[in-house]
């Protein structure tokens, strides 16, 4: 599973998108590749190249944001890497955090090799992958950004009700939260229940 979200909106961000679609499809599907990390790292090459970033300073410097996790379905083994997003697990109303590199795929100043964790899963298991748009969303009384803080605390509180609950319960609580603020980002959350 994967969660991306591409710098730049309209044009700019739908080419993004189908860049990262097909070199995807190419690693993984053409290639074989299977490990997170790897994949992520040989990603990020392959955006530099397409995109001829030698990081000068009037180059594009678009890219993107990703969690990528394998999931083996039958022995509950998994493997996850991400560009600058983690991903949350929730096992037994508790929040597990998977870190991601503070790095993005494309050009980047500080650029840090992208790690592969191994994760045993159990059954019952909730895996969120996610963007920052839901966390970056001005509102409440104050103007604020919602955050992670408060973001973990939703799904902490609706984690055990049925997955298409749970999606109706994050668009209300994101609405409220907004109220007459725009909406400032994409917003992208998947989650599934082993």
């Amino acid at each position: 599973m994967v969660a991306a979200d591409c710098t730049g909106h309209g044009v700019p961000g739908a080419f993004m998108s189908m860049l990262g679609i097909s070199l995807l499809n190419e690693l993984v599907l053409s290639e074989g590749m299977d490990n997170p990390g790897m994949i992520l790292n040989a990603l990020r090459n392959r955006v530099k190249t397409y995109l001829k970033q030698t990081g000068k300073i009037d180059e594009s410097k678009d890219g993107m944001d990703m969690a990528l996790i394998i999931i083996n379905t039958i022995n509950l083994e998994a493997k996850y890497s991400g560009a600058n997003n983690p991903i949350y697990i929730i096992r037994e109303n508790n929040l597990l955090e998977y870190k991601a590199t503070k790095n993005p795929i494309g050009i980047y100043l500080n650029e840090q090799d992208f790690k592969t964790e191994d994760i045993q899963l159990q059954r019952n298991d909730r895996i969120y992958l996610f963007s920052d748009g839901y966390m970056d969303q001005f509102g409440g009384a104050n103007g604020l950004k919602l955050k992670s803080g408060k973001f973990k605390e939703m799904l902490l509180g609706i984690n055990q009700k049925p997955m298409e609950e749970q999606k109706n319960l994050l668009e209300k609580a994101f609405n409220i939260w907004r109220g007459k603020y725009d909406q400032v980002d994409d917003i992208l959350i998947l989650g599934i229940k082993l």
